[in-house]
């Protein structure tokens, strides 16, 4: 069987953000930030015309994504003991165990992961795109899609898609 992908990996598929992972035993990291770089791969179904995607129409839709979150402070919204509440100042209240922090509504972004790992990140990456791609490329059959998000050199968290296969 034959397959076809593209990969895109680009200087500017890049974003800047604040976050603090949560480990298993309920100690956290420290407030910190990095300069994430961002990874794609699509497989799919050539077009008549040789292509699975264009890479000048895609190469928008990534970096329209990456925008969104660069210089945001992240946080999960799913982790059953950060809680976050916007306060009638215009701030939102973050709160982990002893940990406080109030910063402007607009500098925060609460995803629907339970942690800010690389992992999370590129999941929740991949299944914005995947959904922008649906969107916006209907005529594109995707039969896989990988996002890798690079928090240090070398040090990526992956995640895969293939069509057909649930999610666990």
């Amino acid at each position: 069987m034959e397959h076809w992908s593209i990969e895109i990996e680009k200087e500017y598929f890049k974003f800047s953000a604040a976050h603090f992972l949560i480990f298993p035993d309920g100690s956290a990291e420290r407030l910190h930030g990095h300069n994430y770089r961002v990874f794609v791969e699509i497989e799919g179904a050539l077009c008549d015309s040789g292509l699975v995607i264009d890479f000048k129409t895609i190469k928008p839709v990534v970096r329209e994504l990456l925008d969104g979150l660069d210089e945001h402070f992240l946080i999960p919204s799913e982790h059953p003991s950060l809680t976050w509440e916007e306060t009638p100042d215009g701030n939102v209240e973050v709160r982990y165990r002893e940990r406080r922090y109030s910063v402007p509504a607009e500098d925060v972004i609460a995803l629907p992961i339970n942690n800010t790992s690389s992992e999370n990140l590129a999941g929740f990456v991949g299944r914005e795109l995947r959904g922008r791609l649906s969107e916006r490329f209907g005529e594109v059959r995707v039969r896989a899609l990988r996002v890798a998000v690079e928090e240090t050199a070398g040090q990526r968290g992956v995640y895969h898609y293939t069509a057909g296969e649930r999610s666990s």
